[in-house]
């Protein structure tokens, strides 16, 4: 892994709601860190409410990790479009974030350690 990148498991249970309802919880997230960026918790896809996600046809790069696949939530009211992304393959130095998924904190969508 390069010094930009850091990822460790994410201590305690993480949970991620949207539209009132719990997408996933887990005591199996990663935390990453990137440079001076913010850390990113990412909930492996098993222990999330794949039913709730929808893959859009939105895709960006990153230099550091690969490609990354973006998720729709969709909850009753609405859904909140690439409100979520995965790297799929990722680089082999960040392999440990393959099959999760990490989620933008927007008001409707909340990232939180209970």
């Amino acid at each position: 892994m390069t010094a930009y990148i850091s990822i460790s498991k994410a201590s305690g249970t993480w949970v991620v709601r949207a539209g009132g309802a719990v997408i996933g919880e887990s005591q199996n997230a990663l935390e990453l860190s990137e440079g001076d960026y913010p850390a990113v918790i990412y909930f492996p896809k098993a222990d999330l409410a794949m039913a709730f996600l929808d893959k859009t046809d939105h895709t960006s790069h990153c230099p550091h990790k690969g490609d990354a696949t973006y998720y729709s939530i969709v909850t009753k009211s609405t859904t909140l479009e690439n409100a979520g992304w995965s790297y799929e393959d990722p680089k082999s130095e960040v392999s440990q974030i393959k099959d999760h998924i990490a989620f933008f904190k927007y008001d409707t969508v909340a990232v939180e350690q209970i």
